[in-house]
Protein backbone atom coordinates (compact mmCIF):
# COMPACT_ATOMS: atom_id res chain seq x y z
CA UNK A 1 0.00 0.00 0.00
CA UNK A 2 1.22 3.49 -1.13
CA UNK A 3 0.11 5.26 1.92
CA UNK A 4 -0.90 3.53 5.48
CA UNK A 5 -4.58 3.82 6.66
CA UNK A 6 -4.18 6.52 9.00
CA UNK A 7 -2.69 8.99 6.62
CA UNK A 8 -5.81 8.84 4.64
CA UNK A 9 -7.89 9.22 8.15
CA UNK A 10 -5.77 12.39 8.75
CA UNK A 11 -6.89 14.01 5.56
CA UNK A 12 -9.28 16.95 5.62
CA UNK A 13 -11.62 17.32 3.45
CA UNK A 14 -15.68 18.59 3.43
CA UNK A 15 -18.40 16.02 4.35
CA UNK A 16 -20.35 16.63 1.06
CA UNK A 17 -23.33 17.31 2.64
CA UNK A 18 -23.53 19.88 -0.54
CA UNK A 19 -21.27 20.86 -3.60
CA UNK A 20 -20.57 23.17 -3.74
CA UNK A 21 -19.79 23.57 -0.31
CA UNK A 22 -20.70 26.20 2.22
CA UNK A 23 -17.46 28.40 2.64
CA UNK A 24 -17.90 29.12 -1.27
CA UNK A 25 -21.38 30.94 -1.10
CA UNK A 26 -21.38 34.96 -1.22
CA UNK A 27 -23.64 37.73 -1.10
CA UNK A 28 -23.70 38.23 -4.77
CA UNK A 29 -27.02 35.83 -4.00
CA UNK A 30 -29.62 38.00 -2.36
CA UNK A 31 -33.02 38.46 -1.65
CA UNK A 32 -34.13 39.36 -5.03
CA UNK A 33 -32.07 35.78 -6.69
CA UNK A 34 -34.26 33.49 -3.86
CA UNK A 35 -37.30 35.59 -4.78
CA UNK A 36 -37.13 34.55 -8.87
CA UNK A 37 -35.90 30.99 -7.78
CA UNK A 38 -38.90 30.21 -5.60
CA UNK A 39 -41.05 31.91 -7.99
CA UNK A 40 -39.53 29.77 -10.43
CA UNK A 41 -40.67 26.54 -8.96
CA UNK A 42 -43.62 24.09 -10.63
CA UNK A 43 -46.13 22.41 -9.95
CA UNK A 44 -44.13 19.18 -10.64
CA UNK A 45 -41.10 20.31 -7.82
CA UNK A 46 -41.96 18.10 -4.57
CA UNK A 47 -40.98 20.11 -1.67
CA UNK A 48 -38.96 19.28 1.34
CA UNK A 49 -39.47 21.93 4.36
CA UNK A 50 -36.13 22.28 6.99
CA UNK A 51 -36.64 24.45 10.06
CA UNK A 52 -34.65 25.76 12.44
CA UNK A 53 -34.58 26.19 16.26
CA UNK A 54 -31.20 27.74 17.35
CA UNK A 55 -31.35 27.03 21.16
CA UNK A 56 -31.01 25.26 23.83
CA UNK A 57 -30.98 25.07 27.39
CA UNK A 58 -27.28 24.57 27.71
CA UNK A 59 -24.47 24.17 25.17
CA UNK A 60 -22.70 21.13 25.44
CA UNK A 61 -19.20 21.58 24.88
CA UNK A 62 -18.91 18.87 21.85
CA UNK A 63 -21.39 20.79 19.87
CA UNK A 64 -20.78 21.96 16.13
CA UNK A 65 -24.48 23.47 15.30
CA UNK A 66 -25.08 27.24 15.14
CA UNK A 67 -27.41 27.64 18.25
CA UNK A 68 -26.93 29.31 21.73
CA UNK A 69 -28.28 28.43 25.42
CA UNK A 70 -31.33 30.37 26.73
CA UNK A 71 -33.23 29.35 30.35
CA UNK A 72 -36.21 31.90 28.98
CA UNK A 73 -39.23 31.06 26.94
CA UNK A 74 -39.96 34.52 26.01
CA UNK A 75 -37.21 34.18 23.37
CA UNK A 76 -39.16 30.85 22.12
CA UNK A 77 -42.64 32.41 21.53
CA UNK A 78 -41.01 35.28 19.89
CA UNK A 79 -39.35 33.24 17.38
CA UNK A 80 -41.44 30.88 16.65
CA UNK A 81 -43.89 33.89 15.67
CA UNK A 82 -41.44 35.09 13.35
CA UNK A 83 -40.59 31.96 12.06
CA UNK A 84 -44.26 31.42 11.03
CA UNK A 85 -44.27 35.08 9.32
CA UNK A 86 -40.92 33.28 7.53
CA UNK A 87 -43.16 30.24 6.28
CA UNK A 88 -46.07 33.21 5.00
CA UNK A 89 -43.59 34.66 3.01
CA UNK A 90 -42.10 31.93 1.56
CA UNK A 91 -45.27 30.42 0.67
CA UNK A 92 -46.19 33.86 -1.45
CA UNK A 93 -43.59 32.96 -3.96
CA UNK A 94 -44.39 28.86 -3.94
CA UNK A 95 -47.70 29.59 -5.53
CA UNK A 96 -47.36 26.79 -7.54
CA UNK A 97 -45.11 24.32 -5.78
CA UNK A 98 -45.81 20.64 -5.69
CA UNK A 99 -46.22 18.52 -2.48
CA UNK A 100 -43.80 18.68 0.33
CA UNK A 101 -42.84 15.22 0.76
CA UNK A 102 -40.22 15.87 3.87
CA UNK A 103 -40.12 18.10 6.69
CA UNK A 104 -37.34 18.39 8.98
CA UNK A 105 -37.35 20.15 12.29
CA UNK A 106 -33.17 20.62 13.92
CA UNK A 107 -31.21 23.01 15.73
CA UNK A 108 -30.36 23.19 18.56
CA UNK A 109 -33.37 21.70 20.25
CA UNK A 110 -36.46 22.32 18.31
CA UNK A 111 -38.61 20.87 21.05
CA UNK A 112 -37.97 23.89 23.04
CA UNK A 113 -40.84 25.79 21.31
CA UNK A 114 -44.13 25.43 23.09
CA UNK A 115 -46.71 22.92 22.16
CA UNK A 116 -49.08 25.99 21.27
CA UNK A 117 -45.87 26.99 18.81
CA UNK A 118 -45.24 23.62 17.47
CA UNK A 119 -49.28 22.74 17.19
CA UNK A 120 -49.45 26.63 15.80
CA UNK A 121 -46.37 26.24 12.74
CA UNK A 122 -47.70 22.87 11.91
CA UNK A 123 -50.90 23.59 11.04
CA UNK A 124 -50.03 26.87 9.70
CA UNK A 125 -47.92 24.48 7.22
CA UNK A 126 -51.03 22.21 6.11
CA UNK A 127 -52.53 25.40 5.17
CA UNK A 128 -50.13 27.09 2.98
CA UNK A 129 -48.43 23.80 1.29
CA UNK A 130 -50.14 20.84 -0.08
CA UNK A 131 -48.20 18.31 2.68
CA UNK A 132 -48.18 14.50 0.82
CA UNK A 133 -49.92 11.60 2.53
CA UNK A 134 -46.88 9.42 2.72
CA UNK A 135 -44.84 12.56 4.28
CA UNK A 136 -42.04 12.14 6.70
CA UNK A 137 -41.57 14.50 9.47
CA UNK A 138 -38.79 14.48 11.46
CA UNK A 139 -37.74 16.23 14.36
CA UNK A 140 -34.42 16.31 16.50
CA UNK A 141 -34.52 15.38 20.35
CA UNK A 142 -32.66 15.92 23.41
CA UNK A 143 -33.27 12.61 25.48
CA UNK A 144 -32.76 14.91 28.24
CA UNK A 145 -36.35 16.98 27.99
CA UNK A 146 -38.44 13.86 26.24
CA UNK A 147 -41.68 13.33 28.11
CA UNK A 148 -44.44 11.68 28.17
CA UNK A 149 -46.63 14.86 27.26
CA UNK A 150 -44.14 16.01 24.37
CA UNK A 151 -44.28 12.49 22.91
CA UNK A 152 -47.56 13.12 22.76
CA UNK A 153 -47.66 16.23 21.33
CA UNK A 154 -45.21 15.15 18.40
CA UNK A 155 -47.20 12.11 17.61
CA UNK A 156 -50.29 14.57 17.60
CA UNK A 157 -49.06 17.07 15.09
CA UNK A 158 -47.59 14.48 12.62
CA UNK A 159 -43.77 13.88 13.33
CA UNK A 160 -43.55 10.20 12.72
CA UNK A 161 -39.49 10.29 12.81
CA UNK A 162 -37.45 11.22 15.81
CA UNK A 163 -33.70 11.75 16.31
CA UNK A 164 -32.49 11.04 19.69
CA UNK A 165 -28.67 12.49 20.48
CA UNK A 166 -27.00 9.98 22.70
CA UNK A 167 -23.83 11.19 21.50
CA UNK A 168 -22.00 8.07 24.17
CA UNK A 169 -23.46 6.17 27.37
CA UNK A 170 -20.14 6.58 29.45
CA UNK A 171 -20.36 8.93 32.42
CA UNK A 172 -16.88 9.96 32.09
CA UNK A 173 -17.09 10.83 28.36
CA UNK A 174 -20.56 12.67 29.09
CA UNK A 175 -18.81 14.76 31.83
CA UNK A 176 -15.88 15.24 29.51
CA UNK A 177 -18.46 16.73 26.78
CA UNK A 178 -21.06 18.52 29.31
CA UNK A 179 -23.69 16.46 28.58
CA UNK A 180 -24.59 13.97 31.57
CA UNK A 181 -27.56 11.60 30.84
CA UNK A 182 -27.53 8.48 31.97
CA UNK A 183 -28.66 5.21 30.07
CA UNK A 184 -31.87 5.42 31.87
CA UNK A 185 -32.71 8.89 30.45
CA UNK A 186 -32.55 7.80 27.03
CA UNK A 187 -34.11 4.20 27.81
CA UNK A 188 -37.06 6.51 29.24
CA UNK A 189 -37.30 8.92 26.52
CA UNK A 190 -37.35 5.79 23.75
CA UNK A 191 -40.14 4.44 25.71
CA UNK A 192 -42.49 7.37 25.94
CA UNK A 193 -42.14 8.09 22.05
CA UNK A 194 -43.06 4.74 21.07
CA UNK A 195 -45.43 4.81 23.50
CA UNK A 196 -46.75 7.74 21.67
CA UNK A 197 -47.04 5.67 18.24
CA UNK A 198 -43.87 7.15 17.17
CA UNK A 199 -41.08 4.34 16.94
CA UNK A 200 -39.44 5.50 14.29
CA UNK A 201 -36.04 6.17 15.96
CA UNK A 202 -32.64 7.56 14.98
CA UNK A 203 -29.56 7.53 17.40
CA UNK A 204 -27.05 9.98 17.18
CA UNK A 205 -23.69 8.07 18.41
CA UNK A 206 -20.08 10.08 18.57
CA UNK A 207 -16.58 8.45 18.16
CA UNK A 208 -13.10 10.61 19.10
CA UNK A 209 -14.52 12.28 21.92
CA UNK A 210 -12.72 12.78 25.36
CA UNK A 211 -12.52 9.96 27.32
CA UNK A 212 -13.53 7.79 25.19
CA UNK A 213 -11.35 3.62 25.02
CA UNK A 214 -12.33 0.76 23.27
CA UNK A 215 -14.11 -0.23 26.02
CA UNK A 216 -16.45 2.72 26.47
CA UNK A 217 -17.47 2.46 22.70
CA UNK A 218 -17.96 -1.34 22.75
CA UNK A 219 -20.28 -0.54 25.85
CA UNK A 220 -21.94 2.59 23.69
CA UNK A 221 -22.73 0.29 21.01
CA UNK A 222 -24.02 -2.48 22.82
CA UNK A 223 -26.56 -0.31 24.94
CA UNK A 224 -27.73 1.49 21.53
CA UNK A 225 -27.99 -2.35 20.20
CA UNK A 226 -30.16 -3.04 23.32
CA UNK A 227 -33.09 -0.09 22.60
CA UNK A 228 -33.03 -1.25 19.21
CA UNK A 229 -32.66 2.15 17.03
CA UNK A 230 -33.60 1.66 13.42
CA UNK A 231 -31.41 3.88 12.27
CA UNK A 232 -27.72 4.78 13.96
CA UNK A 233 -25.31 8.30 12.42
CA UNK A 234 -21.73 7.41 14.03
CA UNK A 235 -20.44 11.00 13.81
CA UNK A 236 -16.89 11.78 13.97
CA UNK A 237 -16.39 14.44 16.61
CA UNK A 238 -14.88 17.25 14.76
CA UNK A 239 -12.79 19.63 17.00
CA UNK A 240 -12.70 23.13 15.49
CA UNK A 241 -12.28 25.47 18.58
CA UNK A 242 -11.58 28.60 16.35
CA UNK A 243 -15.43 28.18 15.19
CA UNK A 244 -17.01 27.33 17.87
CA UNK A 245 -15.31 29.01 21.28
CA UNK A 246 -17.34 26.67 23.71
CA UNK A 247 -15.29 23.35 22.23
CA UNK A 248 -12.66 25.43 24.39
CA UNK A 249 -14.05 24.05 26.88
CA UNK A 250 -12.85 20.32 26.20
CA UNK A 251 -9.69 19.78 27.08
CA UNK A 252 -7.57 18.61 23.96
CA UNK A 253 -4.93 16.37 26.11
CA UNK A 254 -8.02 13.94 26.65
CA UNK A 255 -9.05 13.51 23.07
CA UNK A 256 -7.99 9.98 21.35
CA UNK A 257 -4.70 10.19 19.28
CA UNK A 258 -5.28 9.93 15.46
CA UNK A 259 -4.37 6.22 15.78
CA UNK A 260 -7.47 5.95 18.92
CA UNK A 261 -9.84 7.64 17.11
CA UNK A 262 -8.92 4.88 13.86
CA UNK A 263 -9.29 2.07 16.16
CA UNK A 264 -13.06 3.44 17.94
CA UNK A 265 -14.48 4.30 14.36
CA UNK A 266 -13.35 0.78 13.34
CA UNK A 267 -14.75 -0.62 16.28
CA UNK A 268 -17.55 0.51 16.25
CA UNK A 269 -18.42 -0.04 12.54
CA UNK A 270 -17.47 -3.45 13.03
CA UNK A 271 -20.17 -4.24 16.22
CA UNK A 272 -23.00 -2.73 14.23
CA UNK A 273 -22.22 -4.39 10.82
CA UNK A 274 -21.99 -7.85 12.96
CA UNK A 275 -25.30 -6.74 14.59
CA UNK A 276 -27.23 -7.12 10.91
CA UNK A 277 -27.08 -3.37 10.67
CA UNK A 278 -26.61 -2.40 7.04
CA UNK A 279 -23.80 0.83 6.52
CA UNK A 280 -25.04 4.10 4.85
CA UNK A 281 -22.26 5.96 3.33
CA UNK A 282 -20.17 7.08 5.68
CA UNK A 283 -21.34 7.40 8.91
CA UNK A 284 -24.88 6.24 8.94
CA UNK A 285 -26.28 2.42 9.89
CA UNK A 286 -30.29 1.06 9.19
CA UNK A 287 -31.55 -2.15 10.01
CA UNK A 288 -32.10 -4.05 6.42
CA UNK A 289 -35.99 -2.98 6.88
CA UNK A 290 -35.54 0.42 7.54
CA UNK A 291 -36.59 2.88 4.87
CA UNK A 292 -32.92 4.44 4.81
CA UNK A 293 -31.63 0.49 3.68
CA UNK A 294 -33.77 0.51 1.42
CA UNK A 295 -32.96 3.64 -0.46
CA UNK A 296 -29.37 2.57 -0.36
CA UNK A 297 -30.22 -0.79 -2.48
CA UNK A 298 -33.04 0.52 -4.74
CA UNK A 299 -30.30 3.42 -5.66
CA UNK A 300 -33.02 6.17 -4.25
CA UNK A 301 -30.73 7.72 -1.50
CA UNK A 302 -29.67 10.84 -0.83
CA UNK A 303 -27.61 13.30 0.66
CA UNK A 304 -27.86 16.99 1.76
CA UNK A 305 -27.52 19.37 4.96
CA UNK A 306 -28.72 16.82 7.28
CA UNK A 307 -27.05 14.25 5.58
CA UNK A 308 -27.87 10.70 4.76
CA UNK A 309 -31.46 11.12 3.74
CA UNK A 310 -34.53 9.37 2.00
CA UNK A 311 -36.10 12.99 1.17
CA UNK A 312 -36.94 12.92 -2.05
CA UNK A 313 -38.20 16.70 -2.13
CA UNK A 314 -36.56 18.25 -5.35
CA UNK A 315 -36.41 22.07 -3.67
CA UNK A 316 -35.41 22.06 -0.31
CA UNK A 317 -36.89 24.98 1.81
CA UNK A 318 -34.39 26.54 4.48
CA UNK A 319 -36.48 28.58 7.55
CA UNK A 320 -34.89 29.99 10.50
CA UNK A 321 -31.99 31.41 11.22
CA UNK A 322 -29.03 30.43 9.48
CA UNK A 323 -30.87 27.28 7.28
CA UNK A 324 -29.65 26.20 4.04
CA UNK A 325 -31.91 25.72 0.94
CA UNK A 326 -31.32 24.14 -2.29
CA UNK A 327 -33.28 24.90 -5.44
CA UNK A 328 -33.03 24.97 -9.07
CA UNK A 329 -31.20 27.62 -9.14
CA UNK A 330 -28.55 27.10 -6.30
CA UNK A 331 -27.70 27.52 -2.70
CA UNK A 332 -29.38 29.99 -0.20
CA UNK A 333 -28.33 30.79 3.27
CA UNK A 334 -30.55 32.70 6.10
CA UNK A 335 -28.97 35.34 7.96
CA UNK A 336 -26.99 33.96 10.65
CA UNK A 337 -28.29 36.11 13.55
CA UNK A 338 -32.07 36.44 15.17
CA UNK A 339 -32.25 39.73 15.02
CA UNK A 340 -30.88 40.34 11.24
CA UNK A 341 -32.80 37.55 10.74
CA UNK A 342 -36.14 38.57 12.70
CA UNK A 343 -35.68 42.33 11.26
CA UNK A 344 -35.89 41.23 7.91
CA UNK A 345 -38.89 39.19 7.72
CA UNK A 346 -40.86 41.92 9.61
CA UNK A 347 -39.59 44.53 6.90
CA UNK A 348 -41.71 41.55 4.10
CA UNK A 349 -38.15 41.27 3.03
CA UNK A 350 -36.53 36.87 2.47
CA UNK A 351 -33.75 37.14 5.23
CA UNK A 352 -31.14 35.81 2.60
CA UNK A 353 -27.34 36.22 3.71
CA UNK A 354 -25.38 34.77 0.75
CA UNK A 355 -25.77 31.60 -1.53
CA UNK A 356 -24.45 30.18 -4.90
CA UNK A 357 -25.72 29.88 -8.14
CA UNK A 358 -24.85 26.82 -9.84
CA UNK A 359 -22.99 26.63 -12.81
CA UNK A 360 -22.97 23.62 -15.34
CA UNK A 361 -20.26 22.27 -14.16
CA UNK A 362 -21.21 22.60 -10.39
CA UNK A 363 -24.54 20.66 -11.11
CA UNK A 364 -22.64 17.69 -12.84
CA UNK A 365 -19.80 17.36 -10.22
CA UNK A 366 -22.03 17.60 -7.76
CA UNK A 367 -24.16 15.28 -8.97
CA UNK A 368 -21.03 12.56 -9.26
CA UNK A 369 -19.94 13.45 -5.96
CA UNK A 370 -23.55 12.44 -4.53
CA UNK A 371 -23.44 9.26 -6.51
CA UNK A 372 -20.02 8.39 -4.94
CA UNK A 373 -21.01 9.62 -1.22
CA UNK A 374 -24.58 7.47 -1.65
CA UNK A 375 -23.85 4.72 -4.15
CA UNK A 376 -20.17 4.05 -3.80
CA UNK A 377 -20.17 3.87 -7.36
CA UNK A 378 -20.48 6.50 -10.56
CA UNK A 379 -20.70 5.71 -14.32
CA UNK A 380 -19.23 9.04 -15.89
CA UNK A 381 -20.35 8.13 -19.26
CA UNK A 382 -24.43 8.29 -18.82
CA UNK A 383 -24.05 11.16 -16.05
CA UNK A 384 -22.19 13.43 -17.61
CA UNK A 385 -23.81 13.22 -20.93
CA UNK A 386 -27.24 14.03 -18.96
CA UNK A 387 -25.33 17.05 -18.30
CA UNK A 388 -24.44 17.49 -21.57
CA UNK A 389 -21.13 17.34 -21.09
CA UNK A 390 -18.42 14.68 -22.12
CA UNK A 391 -16.30 12.32 -19.75
CA UNK A 392 -12.68 15.32 -20.61
CA UNK A 393 -14.98 17.69 -19.00
CA UNK A 394 -13.87 15.86 -15.63
CA UNK A 395 -10.54 13.69 -16.59
CA UNK A 396 -8.90 16.26 -13.95
CA UNK A 397 -10.37 14.36 -11.23
CA UNK A 398 -8.47 10.84 -12.34
CA UNK A 399 -5.28 12.28 -10.75
CA UNK A 400 -6.41 12.77 -7.54
CA UNK A 401 -7.74 8.90 -7.63
CA UNK A 402 -4.53 7.18 -8.12
CA UNK A 403 -3.26 6.81 -4.74
CA UNK A 404 -6.59 5.91 -4.04
CA UNK A 405 -6.63 3.44 -7.17
CA UNK A 406 -3.04 1.88 -6.41
CA UNK A 407 -4.29 1.34 -2.65
CA UNK A 408 -6.92 -0.35 -3.57
CA UNK A 409 -9.47 1.81 -2.53
CA UNK A 410 -11.35 2.67 -5.56
CA UNK A 411 -11.24 1.36 -8.88
CA UNK A 412 -11.43 3.25 -12.27
CA UNK A 413 -12.92 1.46 -15.03
CA UNK A 414 -11.85 3.30 -18.53
CA UNK A 415 -13.24 1.91 -22.22
CA UNK A 416 -12.72 4.53 -24.86
CA UNK A 417 -13.05 8.35 -24.31
CA UNK A 418 -16.32 8.58 -23.25
CA UNK A 419 -16.89 5.68 -20.88
CA UNK A 420 -15.79 5.50 -17.29
CA UNK A 421 -16.93 4.24 -14.38
CA UNK A 422 -15.31 5.26 -10.24
CA UNK A 423 -15.79 2.55 -7.65
CA UNK A 424 -14.93 2.97 -4.15
CA UNK A 425 -14.21 -0.72 -2.72
CA UNK A 426 -15.46 -2.26 0.31
CA UNK A 427 -12.19 -1.20 1.96
CA UNK A 428 -12.27 2.16 0.17
CA UNK A 429 -15.56 2.86 2.10
CA UNK A 430 -14.44 4.77 5.12
CA UNK A 431 -12.49 7.06 2.58
CA UNK A 432 -15.25 8.19 0.27
CA UNK A 433 -14.89 11.47 0.72
CA UNK A 434 -11.16 11.15 -0.49
CA UNK A 435 -13.10 9.86 -3.48
CA UNK A 436 -15.13 12.46 -3.73
CA UNK A 437 -13.39 15.43 -3.60
CA UNK A 438 -11.01 14.64 -6.34
CA UNK A 439 -14.02 16.10 -8.64
CA UNK A 440 -14.36 19.13 -6.13
CA UNK A 441 -13.29 21.52 -8.11
CA UNK A 442 -12.89 24.05 -5.26
CA UNK A 443 -10.91 22.61 -2.81
CA UNK A 444 -7.07 22.98 -4.00
CA UNK A 445 -7.71 26.77 -4.07
CA UNK A 446 -9.66 26.95 -0.75
CA UNK A 447 -7.13 24.73 1.16
CA UNK A 448 -4.20 27.30 -0.17
CA UNK A 449 -6.34 30.72 0.43
CA UNK A 450 -7.28 29.25 4.09
CA UNK A 451 -10.83 29.69 3.20
CA UNK A 452 -11.95 26.92 4.03
CA UNK A 453 -10.79 24.09 7.08
CA UNK A 454 -12.26 20.62 7.05
CA UNK A 455 -12.25 17.74 9.27
CA UNK A 456 -10.43 14.66 8.74
CA UNK A 457 -11.73 12.41 6.43
CA UNK A 458 -12.16 9.57 9.38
Amino acid sequence: MTNDPLSYALRNVPRYTSYPTAPHFHSGVNEGTYADWLSAVTPHDSLSLYLHAPFCRELCHYCGCHTKATRKDAPLKVYAATLGQEIGLVAEHLKNAGPVRHIHWGGGTPSLLSRESLVDLTGLMRVLFDLSPDLEHAIELDPRLVTAELAETLAMIGINRASLGVQDFDPAVQKAIGRVQPYETVARASDYLKSAGLDALNFDLMYGLPEQSPETIRDTIEKTLALAPGRIALFGYAHVPWMRKHQRLIDETRLPSAAERLELANLARGALLKAGYVAIGIDHFARADDSMAIALSDGSLKRNFQGYTTDQGEQLIGLGVSSIGKLTGGFIQNMPDVGSWRRSILAGKLPVSKGLALTADDRLRGRIIEELMTNYACDLGPVCASHGLSIGHVRDAFNGLEDLVSDGLVTLDLEGDEQARVSVTDAGRPYVRLAAAAFDAYLADSQASGKARHSAAV
